[in-house]
């Protein structure tokens, strides 16, 4: 499994993993022309969830290729059918530019567990220092400042739990990806949704049913619950500790980051310690909870991701149900305070250190 999908990300080039979910039946040419740029196109061998693809926990083992650059062309197309703007389209579709190897890993090697947003500082420097970008951008008469920031536009980012094309692709996506929901499913609660005002109002992606909105919103917890694993949690923290010690150790340099993932991945195995410690990493595969604090166990906090959708002209999903209410109150107040450890095979492994 490791091995073919550290192939599959070497090959990688243009590819919609999530094409089977038809977010735009159009799909405008300046979409095209930006995901050749080479930026855009590492984003194609930067994965969804965070280095934890590479473990051998069984949820993340069995994951589907999932990249960057697939979500954020599911972003910019969920945008464009939405609201037909190309500057918010395109805003949306550079929203990761940024994004490190590893994502959201590096946001916990800089103590950032929470809000997970350290990274995304660079998106407007990237985008005005990029000509080829800065180009295609002239030639569609789309000023650079309109597309630097998408959290400016409500239907592309906005404050959780509200819904957004941000949210709403990397939630269909995973839910397909951890088979919690078939393509087809995906694709039903999609179409239930159209761009809208909620209470407040302001423009928000809503749902036009009651059911479909519980549905997707239970899916869509399910997937939250993998994000605060801890599986997930663990293993972000320690390729976190990996990370720092090589640049520590002079193995490789934070701006080596900003490559892909095989190619950080092979400056880490170009070195026989930190090779070990990567294979270690790839190895993992059991999380327990140890009785007393060992070396090898770590307590780690993690963002509460979630969605409450709103119904349109009804209400958020959590009003209209209280066993949602309830499971949702019931994840956001949950305690992460405690050690976790894990195994490979049913022994601790040293080399991670």
């Amino acid at each position: 499994m490791l091995i073919h999908f550290f192939e599959y990300l070497s090959n990688q080039i243009e590819i919609d993993i999530m094409e089977q979910i038809t977010y735009s039946s159009q799909v405008p040419e300046f979409i095209s022309e930006l995901c050749r740029t080479p930026l855009l196109q590492r984003l194609g061998k930067v994965g969804m969830n965070c280095g934890c693809e590479y473990t051998s926990f069984p949820l993340f083992r069995q994951l589907d290729s999932y990249s960057r650059l697939e979500h954020s062309i599911g972003v910019a197309k969920i945008i464009w059918k939405h609201t037909g703007d190309a500057a918010q389209t395109i805003a949306g579709l550079l929203h990761d530019i940024a994004t490190p190897t590893f994502a959201h890993v590096i946001d916990f090697l800089n103590g950032d567990y929470i809000r997970q947003e350290s990274t995304e500082d660079k998106t407007a420097a990237l985008i005005h220092a990029n000509e080829e970008i800065r180009n295609i951008l002239s030639s569609y008469g789309i000023p650079v400042d309109a597309v630097t920031d998408y959290h400016q536009y409500p239907v592309a980012d906005n404050d959780s739990p509200k819904l957004s094309a941000d949210r709403l692709e990397y939630t269909l996506g995973n839910m397909v990806n951890y088979r919690f929901a078939s393509h087809d499913k995906a694709q039903r609660l999609y179409d239930d949704i159209a761009a809208g005002q909620n209470e407040y109002g302001e423009p928000e992606l809503v749902f036009l049913h009651p059911d479909s909105a519980l549905e997707f919103a239970t899916l869509s917890l399910k997937c939250s619950e993998v994000y605060c694993s801890d599986a997930d949690r663990y293993a972000m923290q320690i390729l976190s500790e990996i990370i720092k010690s090589a640049v520590a150790d002079g193995i490789m340099e934070m701006d080596d980051l900003y490559m892909d993932e095989p190619a950080v991945i092979m400056k880490l195995c170009s070195d026989e310690t930190y090779s070990a410690r990567w294979q270690s990493y790839c190895s993992l595969d059991e999380i327990f909870h140890p009785d007393s604090d060992i070396p090898e166990s770590r307590r780690v906090d993690a963002k509460r991701r979630c969605i409450d959708p709103y119904v349109r002209r009804q209400g958020r999903v959590s009003a209209l149900y209280p066993e949602y209410r309830s499971a949702l109150e019931e994840y956001l107040n949950r305690s992460l305070d405690y050690r976790i450890a894990a195994k490979c095979s049913g022994e601790l492994l040293g080399t991670l250190q």
